[in-house]
């Protein structure tokens, strides 16, 4: 068992995601993503009210085709937050996006890989005062970085990500937030804190496909608040296979109860619990009934029901009670 306290948040460089400050001395920010199709103006836009009211500061739409592109160019001008195209697999649906005025682009470099095409998306950003997330997955690194790995490791993240920082420093490009996300907490960890210890650009928290709530919420707190406590990460999102609304909500938890340098002498209730075990948690809350408890068990949702049923504990507005 491992009872983490929060220390001060790593000082990075500060960006501009259109009026959002990301970085620095900025407050950490709150995202989610539309699951509307983006050509989909009205029902986009209707997401994105419903996810700035949620708490979101800024919200990614896909943008993988080019009637995506043009709706984003109808739903920028009317958003009420900036808005970040998601690309995937396509070097010109970055241009298009950029051109359709979004206030910043995710680019996974594992699906565009040829330098050429990231250096034309980095210069045309460069050029338009635009900020580019590099999205590491790792699911979808290079198949190159497997091999030479076997199989995806920090290492293997975190060389993705310098790589792609590279090709985007050739041309002079540095409005830049990195994440190095996967499905499992402990690889998304350790990936991030080796991140940290190399660069001092602006990082964007989260796990890949945390699931449905309430595992999902407690899969993707145990990670993300984990890396708040150490004083890593500007930015997060919680990615659950749930209303995007939900995203939001237990964002603002998180960064409330985890995004700050508490006093822990006068709020002792206040404790991130990381355990190896359903029995260690069952037993450690019995003991304690800390507010919120965070348990990074086994990836087997069978067990993590079976934590949920004995604790008869299940998640709430203001954490676990």
């Amino acid at each position: 068992m491992q009872v983490v306290s929060s220390v001060p948040r790593k000082v990075t460089r500060q960006i501009s995601v259109g009026d959002v400050k990301v970085g620095g001395d900025a407050p950490i920010t709150i995202q989610s993503m539309t699951i509307t199709k983006t050509a989909d103006v009205e029902g986009t836009l209707q997401q994105i009210y419903a996810l700035a009211a949620a708490g979101a500061d800024i919200v990614r739409c896909t943008c993988n085709e080019i009637e995506a592109a043009e709706g984003l160019a109808q739903i920028v001008p009317r958003s009420p937050v900036p808005i970040i195209a998601d690309i995937h697999h396509q070097y010109k649906m970055a241009m298009a996006a950029m051109e359709a005025g979004v206030h910043g682009l995710r680019l996974n470099p594992g699906n565009i890989r040829k330098p050429e095409h990231i250096k034309a998306v980095a210069a045309e950003a460069k050029d338009r005062q635009i900020p580019i997330r590099i999205g590491v997955n790792a699911g979808s690194l290079d198949p190159k970085l497997y091999e030479k790995y076997g199989g995806a490791t920090p290492e293997a993240m975190v060389e993705s990500a310098l790589t792609e920082m590279a090709y985007f420093e050739e041309v002079g490009f540095d409005l830049i937030k990195i994440s190095v996300k996967a499905s499992s907490v402990p690889l998304m960890v350790d990936a991030y804190r080796a991140l940290s210890e190399v660069t001092d650009y602006p990082l964007h928290l989260g796990v890949t496909e945390a699931g449905p709530p309430p595992a999902g919420l407690l899969k993707a707190t145990a990670g993300i608040a984990t890396l708040l406590l150490e004083g890593i990460g500007d930015t997060i999102r919680y990615s659950l296979t749930a209303d995007p609304v939900e995203e939001a909500k237990a964002e603002t938890i998180a960064v409330d109860r985890f995004g700050h340098e508490w006093e822990w002498e006068n709020s002792p209730e206040i404790t991130l619990v990381i355990v190896d075990s359903v029995d260690e948690a069952v037993v450690l809350f019995n003991q304690q009934s800390p507010r919120f408890v965070a348990s990074l068990i086994s990836e087997d949702n069978d067990e993590k029901d079976t934590f949920w049923a004995a604790i008869d504990a299940p998640f709430v507005g203001d954490g676990f009670t």
